[in-house]
């Protein structure tokens, strides 16, 4: 987040130079408050970039195996360009290269799952996934009781994702 800040400071600094060079070129004939509009389009410009880019740059970070089972698109009052082009702000992925097959009941998974979210840190669970009965049990209270089975079918994100990355 600080180097996010930091670069904005910069694309401003950049935006009022970029306008005082032009003001120069044009001979002094632009008005004087195009520097700070200047100033200000880079800094946003590089902001709303910044917040863009967040998922795609996430998402190449990912480790080998990781796959992504949902994301989840925003809009905001406050950010108003954000109805003409959703900014995803939220996904979901799984480590598909640590499923774990339980022993005795064929089709069932244990996997991680991680829940990805712009300024917030990655949280991780395990959540049992039913390849044959299209059903996943959530985490529960950690009381170490039975697991409370959710019947979610076969096009649940989760659930496909964790079934497709199964091998073979």
């Amino acid at each position: 987040m600080f180097l996010e800040l930091i670069a904005v400071f910069v694309a401003g600094f950049a935006g009022a130079g970029v306008m005082m060079l032009l003001t120069r070129v044009a001979g002094g004939r632009l008005p004087r408050w195009t520097v700070p509009a200047g100033a200000g389009l880079a800094m946003l410009a590089a902001a709303i970039s910044s917040e863009y880019g967040w998922y795609t740059r996430t998402h190449d970070a990912l480790p080998e195996g990781f796959a992504v089972a949902g994301t989840h698109e925003s809009r905001a009052l406050w950010r108003p360009w954000t109805y003409a082009v959703p900014m995803t702000d939220r996904f979901i992925a799984i480590d598909g290269a640590n499923l774990r097959a339980n022993e005795q009941t064929e089709g069932l998974y244990m996997a991680e799952v991680y829940f990805f979210a712009r300024w917030q840190p990655v949280q991780s669970v395990e959540m049992m996934v039913d390849c044959k009965g299209h059903r996943r049990a959530d985490p529960g209270t950690g009381d170490g009781g039975d697991p409370v089975w959710r019947e979610v079918g076969a096009d649940d994100p989760i659930v496909s994702t964790v079934c497709a990355e199964v091998p073979a």
